[in-house]
């Protein structure tokens, strides 16, 4: 019987030390699982920590490029408005020069048209005196006319002095620009639309017609 006993005790004493040997190993690996999720925490949370603090950061820098860009397009448009801005002011101060020098150029064609009736008796005057007259028998008729002849003469010096000019077209081709046709006529040896006949002087200032020659032209 003690026999029995000492071998039933041996069993439950190696029994007790198998259950301890097991428990610290169970608390071992449990330990070190711990410490692995601890270790696996402390890991994540810099980089949950460094992903808070670039979500800002990218926003910040999205914000400043859609100001960058915004920026641009007004800097854009400011420019496209600034450069027609100068064509406009260059184009108008092109237009007042033009304007100006027009004006000085034609300032006096209103004048010039009222001088052509004078122009016009006098040459009218000159052409009515008989030249078989004008001689030393007539000497106030002789000094009249040269005095007509002689302001005649002046009065065309200052008008090209001006720019107007006479428009004498006999025997060139019709030009609607510079003539207008009283009447057209069959005349032998020349060719249509030419001009045979000036019944009235016209004039021209820098080009530009202040009175057309009034013609016969041929048909």
């Amino acid at each position: 019987m003690s026999l029995i006993g000492a071998r039933t005790l041996m069993k439950c004493g190696q029994l007790i030390n198998e259950t301890f040997l097991l428990n610290i190993r169970s608390a071992t690996h449990l330990k070190n699982i711990q410490r692995h999720n601890n270790t696996a925490a402390a890991d994540e949370k810099p980089k949950a920590a460094e992903t808070a603090e670039a979500k800002p950061v990218n926003e910040e820098v999205e914000k400043l490029n859609k100001e960058i860009s915004e920026l641009s397009e007004k800097n854009n448009e400011l420019m496209d408005k600034y450069k027609r801005a100068l064509a406009d002011g260059e184009n108008l101060r092109n237009r007042l020069t033009k304007q100006i020098g027009e004006a000085k150029q034609f300032g006096i064609q209103s004048f010039c048209k009222d001088l052509l009736d004078v122009a016009d008796v006098l040459n009218k005057a000159t052409e009515s005196v008989p030249k078989e007259e004008v001689n030393s028998n007539n000497p106030h008729l002789k000094s009249l006319y040269e005095g007509l002849v002689m302001t005649d003469a002046q009065l065309q010096s200052v008008f090209k002095r001006h720019g107007l000019e006479k428009v004498n077209p006999v025997d060139e081709k019709f030009n609607p620009n510079f003539h207008e046709a009283l009447f057209q006529q069959d005349v032998q040896g020349k060719e249509p639309g030419i001009v045979v006949v000036v019944s009235k002087i016209g004039y021209k200032l820098h080009d530009r017609v202040v009175r057309p020659a009034l013609v016969g032209v041929s048909k």
